[in-house]
């Protein structure tokens, strides 16, 4: 099968999960939501709905508009206990702005917050994949984040780009969208390095391109670097799915994938029989 083949493949697929970052979703400017970009990601994903499609949003944004709200300033402490307030703050403004423009689409949106617990634990992962069943079956549009509030290192997954391939995996879905700052995956870093070359699609995931991950990201806003996206390939091509990362610079970028054009670069599934979700997720942050 060519590589045409496997674009146009992908408007077959029946559930997908989006992720996008936190300065996707915000000014850079002033750190106040960007309220033309959600708008237009929300009236994305309704529209995936209205095919039939089950759709999930993984969001970020909720510490980012926590300290946009308590008027943090750059350079004041940044302790944990700080940050959790902010998202406490914040997590709640993220989602009643995504609750708003839902609506404006006669769309229903539900909140679900995880950690590493979430995954790891037999019953929690359980009682999850339920709530995720139950809400596709209602026609819902879930919005997952990391619980910031609560999550501590040892708990945490981390970047919301390896939590959309968790996601991802726990829902079993056929493909995930990752929506980056960055057009897909380079051989090097093209910001850095003029000779990088654009890597349109990746059928094994090997070890060298692993190693091409090395934490690099054009954002001081967001966790994750392209590190954190190779994560998010292995776990989601070895749960059988594709992934696509696409620049989030134009949010129609969702559509233009769906309808099998050659945009962002794409991952295809590869399934590891001997993959275990709850297993990779337990050894995050180990070493």
């Amino acid at each position: 099968m060519n590589m045409n083949d496997d674009r146009k493949r992908l408007k077959d697929k029946k559930r997908i999960v989006v992720k996008i970052g936190s300065s996707s979703l915000q000014h850079a400017q002033t750190g106040d939501f960007d309220y033309i970009r959600m708008e237009k990601l929300v009236r994305e994903l309704c529209d995936l709905r209205g095919q039939g499609k089950d759709v999930v949003l993984v969001t970020s944004g909720a510490i980012a508009a926590g300290k946009k709200a308590l008027n943090w300033r750059q350079g004041q402490s940044e302790d944990i206990a700080f940050k959790q307030a902010c998202s406490a703050v914040g997590q709640a403004r993220l989602m009643m702005t995504y609750q708003k423009i839902f609506a404006e689409y006669n769309q229903i949106a539900g909140q679900i917050l995880m950690t590493k617990n979430t995954i790891v634990d037999n019953l929690n992962r359980y009682n999850a994949q339920n709530t995720f069943s139950e809400l596709f079956e209602m026609g819902v549009i879930p919005v997952v984040n990391e619980n910031d509030t609560v999550a501590t290192y040892e708990i945490e997954i981390g970047d919301n780009d390896t939590l959309s391939a968790v996601v991802a995996a726990l829902v079993k879905a056929d493909l995930l969208i990752l929506l980056s700052d960055i057009d897909g995956l380079y051989t090097d870093d093209p910001r850095k390095n003029p000779e990088a070359r654009f890597i349109e699609q990746v059928d094994v995931l090997t070890e060298e391109l692993m190693g091409m991950g090395k934490a690099s990201t054009g954002s001081d806003v967001g966790t994750g670097g392209m590190n954190t996206k190779m994560v998010a390939a292995k776990i989601a091509t070895a749960s059988g799915m594709d992934m696509v990362i696409a620049n989030s610079k134009d949010i129609g970028v969702i559509h233009r994938i769906m309808e099998g054009e050659q945009v962002g670069t794409l991952f295809l599934a590869n399934e590891d029989e001997n993959f275990d979700l709850p297993v990779f997720v337990d050894h995050l942050h180990k070493v």
